[in-house]
């Protein structure tokens, strides 16, 4: 069994969807309020959270606001999709920041 299908099988279904939900706009709160006890739901809670702030700056920004939320978008989807296969996935840009977060 490879390292990846071995930790797939520790994370479950149910934190799985927890995490992927943590990159949908402002249903980030959801995941950091109430799954406190999974440090993989919190990471990429964390991440969420700062790709939201992400979002709002960009969207006060004109024109070139409109690129960044793009980029943002994109990193969005990444997100969901790296939640949804069980890895902890770090951002680029904002990725580094997550780790400075203690909440």
């Amino acid at each position: 069994m490879s390292q990846e299908n071995s930790n797939r099988l520790s994370i479950s279904e149910a934190d799985l969807r927890w995490a992927a939900v943590s990159y949908v706009w402002i249903l980030w709160l959801g995941p950091i309020l109430l799954k406190r006890d999974s440090a993989y739901i919190q990471f990429h809670a964390k991440q969420g959270m700062l790709l939201f702030v992400a979002e709002v700056i960009a969207g006060l920004i004109p024109v070139i606001g409109w690129l960044i939320g793009l980029f943002l978008i994109i990193l969005a989807v990444m997100g969901v999709l790296e939640a949804l296969a069980g890895r902890f996935w770090e951002m680029p840009v904002l990725g580094k920041y997550v780790k400075k977060l203690s909440l």
